[in-house]
């Protein structure tokens, strides 16, 4: 490994060794996937990573290339004390709302971890029930915290193969390529062929209505 990845990743585990420095072990990152998009569900990932963790390359999942976080995702699983990956549908998107179903992805994230950790770090939500686990939130953690980072690359990569095979089932919308996002490409494709059973009817109102 270069010594310029030694230097970044150190920098990116500073949140970390500052609290183990305190007593604070067992450490949670949780992010999420998919507020954005017109379709598909949001997927919310938590880990916990040994203390020792230097994975090349771990990054906020939308500074590394698709290939790349395919390897990531692989070389994180293996090194996890544990994880977890919740997929919340559209259908409750759309009953809730986003910032809802994220918040229930994160407490199902908490309770499926075998591991209880003693700190979660989540990436800029508030009021969230982390099932009596302290927890503290921070605005960009994916670009400032190992744990974070690898937790959005985990989301990602779960959400992105959902959507590649959702593009099987709907081919005429692009979602391999756009992962359902409010693309020139995809508008066109809703524009043309209508709603599918998996677009954000919340998101989608103007077509929606027509």
């Amino acid at each position: 490994m270069k010594e310029s990845e030694v230097e970044r990743l150190i920098k990116l585990k500073e949140i970390e060794k500052n609290l183990k420095s305190k007593g604070i072990s067992k450490i949670c990152g949780i992010d999420e996937a998919g507020r954005g998009p017109l379709a598909g569900p949001v997927v919310v990932a938590g880990v916990i990573m040994p203390e020792n963790s230097m994975i090349e390359g771990i990054n906020d999942s939308k500074k590394v290339s698709e290939k790349k976080r395919e390897l990531l995702y692989d070389k994180i699983i293996e090194e996890a004390l544990s994880y977890s990956v919740a997929v919340i549908g559209q259908d409750i998107i759309d009953d809730i709302n986003i910032l809802s179903a994220t918040k229930e992805g994160v407490t199902k994230v908490v309770e499926e971890l075998d591991v209880k950790p003693d700190l979660i770090l989540v990436d800029a939500l508030e009021h969230i029930n982390t099932k009596g686990i302290p927890y503290e939130p921070i605005i960009k953690g994916d670009a400032k915290c190992y744990s974070i980072a690898a937790a959005s690359i985990l989301a990602k990569v779960t959400r992105d193969r959902i959507m590649r095979e959702w593009d099987l089932v709907y081919p005429k919308y692009g979602f391999a390529k756009h992962k359902g996002y409010g693309t020139k490409m995809h508008m066109e494709a809703i524009s043309e062929y209508g709603l599918t059973p998996i677009h954000r009817r919340s998101f989608t109102k103007k077509f929606w209505e027509k």
